[in-house]
């Protein structure tokens, strides 16, 4: 099991926006292919599955924000 973390995005950036998920819950993902896209007052970003798997939990919807750190979706 993998947890997908919001990433240290840059200094100064502690919470980022989920904008878009590229997968939903049951959907085989790839390792590296992008899972979610952030948006911050600065920048976008994609967030890419680091092993391959099945999505089995997204704990941040589309529109909500997360800290850094934090658990955006479980891959089993």
């Amino acid at each position: 099991m993998s947890q997908v973390i919001l990433p240290e995005l840059g200094e100064g950036i502690e919470k980022a926006m989920v904008s878009f998920w590229h997968c939903k819950v049951g959907d085989q993902v790839q390792k590296d292919s992008d899972l979610v896209e952030l948006v911050t007052d600065k920048a976008a970003f994609n967030v890419a599955a680091d092993q391959a798997g099945v999505v089995k939990e997204i704990l941040v919807q589309e529109g909500e924000e997360a800290k850094i750190g934090q658990v955006l979706a479980v891959i089993e």
